[in-house]
């Protein structure tokens, strides 16, 4: 796998003089970003919502000129930033000035000191849940939207679009709609009610495709290459490369919020991988600018079982083979056909950690799990990562005794239909004291 980060601001330093497919006219401002990169072949091409490798044909991501050399001064600026995923903008694919520009300012959510969970669960060694249910439209979606509006800004383009199982929809809606742009997203038919009013409520065109997110996707990448898709902007398509990015911020947060380490364990939750890989990314730029102290850490993926391409493929040591027709409460992670599957479990074998996945009733039991234990109330997404941590625990693959990370991605809300069949009132009683002590509950 080629490298993509250059961690280097020598002036003597040009990786993106020459560029393949430059046209040698001046490139957008887009921060330390330098060149778009292939990850398969290392080939470059010119900063652009470019998304493939004509060379090879393997996925393009940003390269950058990293502020190397004074990890200190790099970590006192940080501190120093806004609240949000904009204290990191010297290392993203953005201008200096991202944070005063009209965006959502996402980031920056609570890291749940989980100890309640721990005793739950026979984790000794630390338990924390990233909880990203705090952002603008209460998903880790509004981090990558972010980076994405800035991209289009800088390209010129004037419609913001996406292929989403929800979430995404929502967040683009809301990013164009505070940036002033047109937004056009695409859903498969079918999500979760709350997911299509959130997705609509911004005033952009919403569209429901008879088919599964991968139908949908396959759609998407047909609208580009059509004169009709001219000017747009489809985060998770031609402007993939810089939209990933934002996945790295979560990364970035942990480890200042434990006190700028890394933690021993983390537990990420699969759809695309796209996260995942990110995340890993992060993790590793941290640890060449100094930031953190180099240590070895475990990366393990968590899918559910109605859609777990990668979890089989990792079990059965084959390739990653779509998984037609995705059947899970778990919509926001039914991707059939992960594009970023086969890194994820390069990922997770190299850092020594596992794939694995868990059915509809432990996902619910998770929800709910964690919602007494700590207050935080998931989305179903959140119940399959916290429900393949307990499964990992039990199976011996996670250590209890080592600091663990586990991801919430979403609000709870949003997938309401998953627990309320299990969340009912305690009894239904007549307004006076008599009932209430007939009841049981006094």
């Amino acid at each position: 796998m080629a490298v993509q980060t250059v961690a280097s601001t020598s002036p003597t330093d040009s990786p993106a003089d020459s560029p393949a497919g430059s046209s040698g006219s001046a490139e957008p401002s887009l921060g330390a970003a330098v060149a778009l990169s292939c990850r398969e072949c290392g080939t470059r091409t010119a900063l652009g919502p470019h998304f493939v490798c004509l060379e090879c044909f393997g996925p393009l991501e940003v390269a950058y000129e990293l502020p190397a050399g004074d990890p200190a001064g790099l970590r006192e600026r940080i501190e120093a930033g806004p609240a949000s995923m904009w204290r990191y903008a010297p290392l993203l694919p953005v201008p200096a000035d991202v944070a005063a520009k009209p965006n959502l300012n996402p980031g920056f959510t609570p890291l749940v000191q989980a100890d309640r969970l721990a005793a739950e669960l026979g984790v000794t060694g630390g338990l924390y849940v990233k909880d990203d249910s705090g952002n603008p439209t209460h998903s880790f979606k509004d981090r990558p939207v972010a980076i994405a509006l800035e991209a289009a800004r800088a390209f010129g383009l004037t419609t913001l679009s996406c292929s989403s199982t929800g979430n995404l929809a929502g967040a683009v809606g809301a990013a164009a709609s505070r940036a002033g742009l047109r937004s056009c997203v695409f859903i498969p038919d079918g999500l979760e009610q709350s997911k299509v009013v959130m997705a609509a409520v911004y005033g952009g065109d919403l569209v429901a495709i008879d088919g599964t997110y991968d139908d949908v996707n396959r759609f998407c990448s047909e609208l580009i290459g059509d004169p009709l898709g001219e000017g747009w902007g489809f985060t998770n398509v031609n402007l993939r490369p810089f939209y990933a990015e934002g996945s790295k911020t979560l990364a970035y947060e942990i480890c200042e919020q434990l006190g700028w380490r890394l933690p021993d364990q983390i537990v990420i939750p699969v759809a695309s991988g796209c996260q995942l890989v990110k995340i890993d990314k992060g993790l590793r730029e941290l640890i060449a600018l100094g930031l953190v102290e180099e240590k070895p850490y475990r990366i393990f993926a968590a899918q559910a079982e109605g859609c777990a391409p990668v979890s089989r493929a990792f079990k059965d040591g084959s390739d990653v083979r779509p998984v037609k027709q995705p059947d899970t409460i778990a919509k926001s992670l039914a991707i059939g056909d992960p594009a970023d599957g086969p890194y994820v479990i390069d990922i997770c074998k190299r850092t020594g950690g596992a794939v694995d996945d868990v059915d509809d009733a432990q996902i619910v039991d998770s929800i709910r799990l964690l919602a007494r234990t700590e207050g935080v109330f998931a989305e179903t997404a959140g119940g399959v990562t916290l429900g393949v941590t307990r499964k990992l625990i039990a199976s011996g693959a996670l250590d209890p005794a080592l600091s663990t990370v586990v991801l919430n991605t979403g609000d709870g809300l949003k997938t309401l239909d998953a627990v309320a069949p299990t969340a009912r009132p305690s009894a239904v009683i007549a307004p006076s004291l008599a009932a209430f002590r007939d009841a049981g509950l006094a």
